[in-house]
């Protein structure tokens, strides 16, 4: 299936209830999302977490049990079980859209025992440099051999030779300490924060030991069977060998001949020349999340009117690489739990979300609670699924054609899609940060009549014999105006 014009729809939250219903409640949500012009469905990771059934899976225990086996204090995780599962990925794929599993192969956490082993203390300012004269032997939780699961499926045992560095010991431990596995050392092509970021949380998995290596190949071709999705997300890319990770995508698609295989990465910063030399090591086999741009995003929110627009695209990924940017405006890992610093408040989600879903670069992604609304102690948002569906509508009915950009004023902004052949209605839509906007624009229609389908403004614009119209929105807000 082409992506031109899709749209990836995230179907989890930080917030969402822990009963196990997820996969449930996205079978029966597919059809309508698809209706409203949902292509792809982005799952939360389905593997069973160190806290079992409130664990969102973030925090894995073990790839092989998709909510199957008695472990860690239930057999489904929290959002099911694995048949219902298997049911989900059917039901979405039924209703015309693609599946892409959240896939977490970075660490281990919630070990079955510990060993006994050498360790040296790093630096966490500077992880590249061992602390001196602290090389010790330490009791670490290293030793993963899920009873309950009886080598089904796999029959690997991991152990502390699987993995390269533990931020707990069992006697002596002090919080924020790391401790490499004396005789490992950090991948060198990970992120460039602390010296070396390797390491995330957990029990640090070295990609690079062959007998890993081979494991996680067969788990992937496993996953793949056993659930049917069209592709990954793969979590905390930046904490992962760039080289293991395009080696790894390229074993799978080779496998799976039949299939895209379509990746994404979270390579979570805003430096744009980070994310381009991921893209370089990778050789361009996996997509990236647009963080500078949503980094604006939240700018733009915090600050108000006193934010540049005419400065929004600049130093992004969709305006350098396209073809490579996913584009988002909240996410999961935005979404405020103990601060607000990486989330787009909700006043300004409407005209983000017309920059990602009405404009012709990017692969855009919509967020379950910006489009369904959730609660939570530190926030409580509605959500904007009926101006997100007019603008999916829009995308589908308007959005082609050649792109005219009117970035030229600092509070308001607009641009045009003229459309095609295939799609001939034009399309012109204006966003304000500040007071009640104005643009006179050109459109490729003379004496055409406009109206604003985000219902903001309520009087058609007309075009004269040029093709030309002044079109306004209100202050802080979006207007769609769109060919009658």
């Amino acid at each position: 299936m082409s992506i031109q014009n899709g749209v990836l729809f995230q179907y989890f939250h930080w917030y969402y209830n822990e009963d196990g219903t997820l996969w449930r409640d996205v079978a029966k949500d597919a059809h309508i999302l698809r209706e409203n012009g949902i292509t792809a469905i982005w799952l939360p990771p389905a593997c069973k977490g160190a806290h079992g059934k409130t664990d969102s899976g973030y925090a894995i225990y073990d790839l092989y049990d998709l909510g199957e086996f008695d472990q860690k204090g239930s057999v489904r995780t929290r959002w099911g079980t694995k048949q219902e599962l298997i049911d989900a990925v059917k039901a979405i794929q039924d209703a015309g859209m693609q599946v892409y599993a959240d896939v977490v192969l970075n660490h281990r956490c919630g070990a079955d025992a510990t060993e006994i082993v050498e360790v040296v203390e790093v630096s966490d300012e500077d992880r590249s440099k061992d602390l001196p004269d602290s090389k010790h032997h330490a009791e670490v939780y290293t030793r993963f051999t899920y009873p309950a699961r009886q080598g089904k499926y796999s029959q690997f045992v991991w152990t502390h030779e699987h993995f390269t560095t533990v931020d707990y010991k069992k006697e002596g431990n002090e919080n924020g300490k790391l401790y490499r596995l004396a005789n490992k050392q950090f991948a060198d092509d990970v992120g460039l924060e602390h010296g070396n970021y390797d390491y995330l949380l957990g029990a640090d998995v070295d990609l690079h030991h062959p007998d890993v290596d081979k494991e996680l190949k067969e788990w992937g071709k496993w996953f793949v069977e056993q659930t049917n999705v069209d592709g990954f997300r793969f979590d905390a890319a930046k904490h992962m060998s760039a080289s293991w990770m395009k080696d790894y995508v390229r074993y799978l698609r080779e496998h799976f001949k039949e299939r895209e295989l379509l990746s994404i990465a979270e390579y979570a910063t805003s430096n744009l020349d980070e994310l381009k030399s991921y893209l370089h090591q990778t050789e361009r086999t996996i997509k990236i999340f647009d963080f500078p741009l949503q980094h604006k995003f939240v700018e733009a929110s915090k600050k108000g009117k006193e934010f540049d627009l005419t400065k929004l695209f600049e130093n992004t990924l969709v305006t350098t690489d396209p073809e490579m940017a996913v584009t988002f405006v909240n996410s999961h890992d935005s979404q405020p739990r103990e601060d607000d610093h990486s989330y787009v408040a909700d006043w300004f989600q409407p005209l983000a979300y017309a920059i990602t879903l009405l404009r012709k670069e990017g692969y855009p992604l919509v967020f379950h609670a910006d489009y369904y609304g959730y609660q939570s102690p530190q926030h409580t948002h509605a959500g904007h699924r009926d101006l997100i569906n007019v603008l999916l509508k829009a995308r589908r009915a308007y959005n082609w054609g050649d792109q005219h950009d009117y970035f030229d004023h600092p509070n308001c902004v607009a641009w045009v899609r003229t459309g095609n052949t295939e799609h001939p209605g034009c399309m012109v839509v204006i966003l304000s940060n500040g007071d009640d906007g104005r643009k006179r624009i050109q459109t490729p229609v003379k004496n055409a009549k406009f109206t604003d389908i985000t219902d903001t403004c309520k009087d058609p614009i007309q075009t004269d014999n040029e093709g030309q119209a002044e079109f306004y929105c209100r202050g802080g807000k979006v207007s769609v105006w769109v060919q009658s």
